[in-house]
């Protein structure tokens, strides 16, 4: 039976290289494709990373009803239709979707047989190294999203599993027990115990 899985963790953590790592090398994996307003990056292609599409044809699908769940982000809206899963699952394919914390939660509520994984790097340091590394963005546009980080960090006990991407190779591990052998070694309730140190450092606001 094909399941529904959300991946979801601050820009930088790893997200996207682990989802495709686990697409690539599990074909019985795919991806859906979200609706954006934002601008089309110059190694990106409409209707493979993303439906780019202007506010007023997102807010006509929004009108709709075409929206499982949809988000504001950095000032773009994103947002996942309901035909696009109801195809992907419909062939049998598992699908893994990669949005935000508001869009998991919107999610949860509409399919609530969706497993929900959140992903946290190691450290801030390590978040803003990969940020930098990237070479997209200036300091500004940084400090900006890792402001963001941390907000998006703190809803990390929304979820159902949490993996700590900290070695690449053993993240994916971890993510292919929880998609494919349905583990419940990195369920919430023991990795945030686990790394409990790690989290405060994360969060040192929020108690663990």
């Amino acid at each position: 039976m094909a399941k529904l899985f959300v991946i979801a963790a601050p820009s930088g953590a790893g997200k996207t290289s682990l989802v495709k790592a686990l697409t690539d090398k599990h074909p019985e994996f795919t991806v859906s494709v979200s609706h954006t307003t934002r601008e089309k990056r110059p190694d990106e292609e409409d209707a493979a990373n993303y439906y780019f599409v202007d506010r007023a044809k997102f807010k006509e699908i929004q009108n709709d009803g075409g929206f499982v769940e949809w988000a504001e982000v950095f000032g773009n809206a994103y947002g996942t239709s309901q035909a696009e899963i109801d195809r992907i699952l419909a062939s049998g394919k598992h699908l893994v979707l990669e949005i935000d914390w508001q869009g998991a939660q919107q999610i949860k509520k509409r399919l609530p047989d969706a497993e929900l994984i959140f992903i946290l790097p190691p450290s801030t340091e390590s978040l803003r190294e990969r940020l930098r590394g990237r070479g997209q963005d200036n300091e500004k546009t940084i400090a900006e999203r890792m402001d963001e980080a941390i907000s998006e960090m703190s809803h990390f006990e929304e979820f159902d599993h949490l993996i700590i991407n900290d070695d690449f190779s053993l993240a994916l591990e971890q993510m292919e027990e929880i998609t494919l052998f349905d583990s419940d070694e990195y369920r919430l309730k023991y990795q945030r115990t686990l790394f409990a140190d790690l989290i405060s450092n994360l969060l040192p606001s929020k108690p663990v």
